[in-house]
């Protein structure tokens, strides 16, 4: 990775996309920090950290870099993007309109699709924002300086253009940067907490718990390369195409193969899971319930078996319905049919179909074993070794921080590969 940055930085037209991406990134790391108007930021902070943590709402904080417990102009970071994103990119699956124009009109269709992205964020941003607000008003706590109707225009004006502002910014980043603008922020985001981590595994070394420390960091270690391994991995199901002659010519008759990549659904499982998983915390918090209850410390709390049981569950539920909507085996068995391509062993049409079909459910099982695994150890080494519980590393996290290195190392080396290729008639 060291090696693929320095060589970018020494091709000038690499080095640009380098700069702008990092000044980017700095603007926006300067906005999460310019907190928002009639907002007491020390009593929301004390809020957040004494109820919401363990609420959805602290999954949304760990997203924004902690600017959404600071009540920053960036409070909602890129949650309203990627939440229409999502709601676009299903609808698409559900609506025959929107398939047709995301399947038939190419890049027209494609850009009134992030046309339609870019209303439904501002959308959400406006009820975010207004939900945000009302959070604040009736949490008990001192928090608005005033909360009067003007006030209440302007928070929700500013957190719904706060989240604007994050999506242009994303959208800059991948027109004329490095990557993904919007991985790129939300990778931004969470290595800000790496200080805090850092913080406090080198407390731990000079406590009776410094054999802990050293076993946190060597199970990231192993952590780091277990997702680099997945992330690469893939099942490649050969295909053969028949040769066909057309005039003099002959086509086809070569060999190929389909890739099915392991991590198919990403990160996306956990994140929805953990969403879910959240709710009960979030409905004790709002309706001012005791959160020291036994009840809801042995069943709901984050740190709870049970707990674990149901992330667990619900990360492969989410991970197969994740993987039906980006895999259609029929539709894959007709374009090969019709492209005179076939499965080694297997009749085109519906026998091919079910033995994709097959493939793709084996992989599904052991993608989301992977990435209930990768989840659940924090929450497991919490439990054996309750010092864990203050070092801020989440499974979520690194898999969205390693994800979003190695995509960017392999765009680099394809801008590369791009402009070192000689030709044919050198």
């Amino acid at each position: 990775m060291l090696k693929t940055l320095r060589n970018a930085w020494s091709i000038p037209e690499l080095r640009k996309k380098i700069m702008f991406t990092l000044i980017i990134l700095l603007l926006y790391r300067i906005g999460n920090v310019i907190p928002a108007p009639f907002v007491d930021t020390a009593e929301l902070t004390n809020m957040f950290d004494s109820v919401l943590s363990t609420t959805i709402l602290g999954l949304y904080n760990a997203m924004s870099g902690s600017a959404f417990s600071q009540a920053t102009v960036l409070a909602l970071s890129i949650q309203p993007y990627i939440n229409a994103s999502i709601i676009v990119q299903l609808l698409t699956v559900a609506l025959p309109p929107l398939e047709r124009m995301a399947k038939e009109e190419g890049e027209a269709g494609k850009k009134k699709l992030e046309k339609i992205t870019r209303f439904t964020t501002v959308g959400l941003g406006l009820l975010m924002g207004w939900a945000y607000f009302m959070m604040i008003k009736n949490s008990g706590y001192d928090i608005l300086t005033e909360d009067g109707w003007l006030a209440a225009i302007v928070l929700i004006l500013t957190f719904t253009a706060g989240s604007a502002v994050v999506m242009w910014l994303g959208e800059q980043i991948t027109a004329h940067g490095i990557g993904n603008g919007i991985s790129m922020i939300l990778f931004a985001n969470i290595i800000s907490s790496i200080p805090s981590g850092v913080n406090t595994l080198y407390n731990m070394f000079f406590t009776s718990y410094w054999w802990q420390a050293l076993i946190a960091i060597v199970g990231v270690a192993a952590l780091i390369v277990f997702i680099v391994f997945v992330n690469d991995a893939e099942r490649r199901i050969p295909v053969q195409y028949a040769k066909r002659v057309v005039g003099r010519k002959i086509y086809g008759g070569q060999s190929t193969n389909l890739p099915i990549k392991v991590s198919m659904s990403g990160v996306m499982p956990v994140i929805f899971a953990q969403s879910i998983c959240s709710l009960p915390a979030t409905i004790y918090a709002f309706a001012g319930w005791d959160l020291d209850s036994w009840f809801y410390t042995h069943v709901w709390s984050n740190t709870s078996w049970t707990y674990a049981v149901v992330y667990f569950l619900m990360i492969f539920f989410f991970g197969w319905f994740y993987a039906s909507i980006q895999y259609d085996p029929v539709e894959i068995g007709n374009n090969l049919k019709k492209n005179g391509g076939f499965i080694p062993g297997f009749r085109p049409g519906k026998p091919t179909s079910d033995f994709v079909a097959k493939v793709i459910n084996k992989i599904v099982v052991f993608g989301s074993l992977y990435l209930g695994i990768v989840a659940l150890l924090p929450i497991v080494a919490g439990n054996l070794m309750p010092s864990f519980q203050n070092i801020a590393i989440g499974g979520t996290s690194i898999i969205i921080v390693v994800g979003v290195a190695l995509e960017t190392v392999k765009v680099l080396e394809a801008q590369m590969l791009m402009r070192h290729y000689k030709g044919f008639l050198d």
